[in-house]
């Protein structure tokens, strides 16, 4: 939901570009999340979660340039990224976790 109050925030000519592909990652994070967990096999799961850590890797990349096309500043950001960090890890314990559940 972070995601989705600094992408009104941009300029009205990335509404449909920059902020699209920022909203686009942040929902495909929480979906790949569901979408691996609802599979039969640990690792499916596993694959799923790393895709997830995939897409938070390329909304962080989308901060990024956010930032450095002056869109958004580093306060703006400093929640999100917070986020981004503290979401990463729980994403690689929870697929250490799962990964060793299989052996």
């Amino acid at each position: 939901m972070e995601t989705y109050a600094l992408a009104r925030r941009l300029p009205t000519m990335e509404r449909f570009e920059l902020a699209s592909q920022m909203r686009r990652a942040a929902s495909s994070v929480a979906a790949n999340i569901a979408e691996g967990s609802g599979r039969f096999h640990p690792g499916d799961y596993v694959r799923y979660l790393s895709i997830a850590r995939g897409s938070l890797m390329e909304l962080d990349t989308h901060f990024e340039m956010a930032t450095r096309a002056g869109y958004l500043s580093g306060q703006d950001l400093s929640k999100s990224l917070e986020l981004i960090d503290h979401v990463g890890r729980m994403l690689t314990r929870l697929a250490q976790a799962v990964s060793a559940d299989r052996r």
